[in-house]
């Protein structure tokens, strides 16, 4: 018979995530989707370490920013590496998670259905893993912190253009059928002209309308605070906040965890 720790279908992960807090949100999410947690380990050595007694987990879910070697890296250095989910705030590594054949990808903060999913594709085994040798080869030539040249877009600049990085920018608002991109305080005219243009531009981005004329980029978001009527202010920098609307409100403290 089963121990009482073993029960059909409960997965068994380790979590190495060098954000304390963030490794905390994670494990207690996996915990209410009674997932047994098998290590919280802070960073890559650490993980290497654990897993030098050839521990067996159902999945493993890897920050790939973190100190003394990314997560790609981590992965190479074993032979056969376990499921694994990458999690992290940058959008641009996204192609590279499913080129190393990563069961998930999720973003920071993380949705819970999101997370839902990534369960059950780990349950199903949807997406075998790659060998540590072949993403050592998937790693050959390639730097771990280049942004995908599809995540960044341009901008007017006098009579000509310049691209920026889409992970420089907190928000994007409209005006008289303008899109401004909004990096580092500036307010930066694009080429769109609806902000439905730029959702359809980055399929793999999700972000948020908090208003009408406001799309935001949720990693972008520093803090909130709740206001009169249900709803909220979002921090995107040291000196602006945006106001969310009452009915997008739920779904801003959901996406950020609140």
């Amino acid at each position: 018979m089963p121990s009482p720790d073993v029960r059909p279908n409960r997965l068994t992960v380790a979590v190495v995530e060098d954000e304390p807090l963030a490794r905390e949100r994670l494990v207690r999410m996996l915990k209410a989707r009674d997932c047994l947690v098998a290590a919280e380990l802070e960073n890559g050595e650490a993980f290497l370490r654990w897993m030098k007694d050839r521990p067996q987990v159902d999945g493993l879910f890897l920050d790939i920013h973190m100190p003394g070697g990314t997560g790609f890296e981590i992965l190479a250095e074993l032979e056969d590496p376990p499921p694994v989910v990458f999690v992290t705030a940058f959008a641009e590594h996204a192609l590279r998670a499913f080129d190393a054949e990563a069961v998930d990808y999720l973003l920071k903060p993380i949705y819970p259905e999101r997370l839902d999913r990534a369960l059950d594709r780990l349950r199903n085994r949807c997406v075998p893993s790659r060998s540590g040798p072949e993403i050592r080869n998937l790693l050959k030539g390639a730097s771990t912190e280049a942004a995908n040249p599809a995540l960044r877009f341009h901008v007017r600049a006098g009579e000509g253009y310049v691209f920026l990085e889409l992970r420089l920018v907190s928000h994007f608002d409209v005006e008289d059928e303008i899109v401004y991109a909004w990096a580092g305080g500036r307010r930066l005219r694009t080429t769109w002209t609806a902000l439905s243009e730029v959702e359809d531009d980055f399929p793999e981005v999700e972000f948020l309308r908090i208003q009408r004329n406001i799309l935001l980029r949720p990693e972008a978001v520093l803090g909130l605070r709740p206001t009169l009527g249900g709803r909220c202010r979002v921090k995107v920098s040291k000196d602006l906040e945006l106001e969310v609307s009452r009915s997008a409100t739920p779904r801003v403290r959901e996406r950020l965890g609140l």
